[in-house]
């Protein structure tokens, strides 16, 4: 019978050229899943939509920047040109019309900027409930994985029991309420937050105790 080696963990370090088996698998069936997630959200865009969003690309642009620095220069030097050599000026000083459209070019820039943030937020949105659930599952998973060595640990003989009053708060599920109240309560006492996993030990312990 032979026993299976398990594959090395894949470090911070590692890249597809010395990745292979197994991890090269999973990083690319992962990349795959995110790629699909944002090609099926782009595919729901309406067509105006997406005239919206390449119009707010181009003007997130410099070069944007540089076409209304020069159209204003060109206005101005045109106005001045005409008045030095006798006609009629198009717009004289201070420039109304000039004003009264890049007044109106920003007022548009803004909005297409603010359709396409409307967008990509409720897209954070969907990603911040996906990591929400996530983490949930995650954390659900690190307790049943818990109580398994405890067990396993009380089992043992040649392993010495002894009493752990951090692995048994930490035994129990995590109640995301409850962990929301003890950061509301902290916040509004004004107390700084706690080094990451001392939170979830008190409020284990909190419930214990109750």
């Amino acid at each position: 019978m032979k026993v299976k080696t398990p594959a090395p963990p894949v470090s911070a370090t590692d890249t597809p050229d010395n990745l292979s088996g197994p991890a090269l698998g999973q990083i690319g069936q992962n990349i795959e899943t995110i790629l699909a997630f944002y090609t099926r959200e782009e595919s729901k865009m309406s067509g105006p939509q997406r005239v919206l969003e390449a119009a707010s690309s181009f003007v997130a642009q410099p070069l944007f920047l540089g076409c209304i620095l020069l159209l204003s220069a060109l206005w101005i030097l045109g106005n001045v040109i005409a008045h030095r050599l006798g006609y009629a000026e198009f717009d004289p000083a201070p420039f109304f019309w000039l004003q009264g459209i890049v007044s109106l070019g920003a007022l548009l820039t803004a909005t297409v900027v603010l359709i396409k943030q409307n967008r990509l937020a409720k897209l954070e949105e969907q990603r911040d409930h996906l990591e929400l659930q996530v983490n949930l599952l995650t954390e659900q998973k690190v307790t049943k994985l818990i109580n398994l060595i405890e067990e396993l640990r009380h089992d043992l003989p040649n392993v010495p029991d002894r009493h752990d009053p951090e692995a048994v708060a930490l035994q129990q599920p995590t109640d995301p309420e409850q962990v929301l109240a003890a950061l509301d309560e902290r916040r509004e006492t004004g107390e700084s937050p706690m080094p990451a996993g001392e939170e979830e030990v008190k409020v284990e312990e909190r419930k214990g105790n109750a």
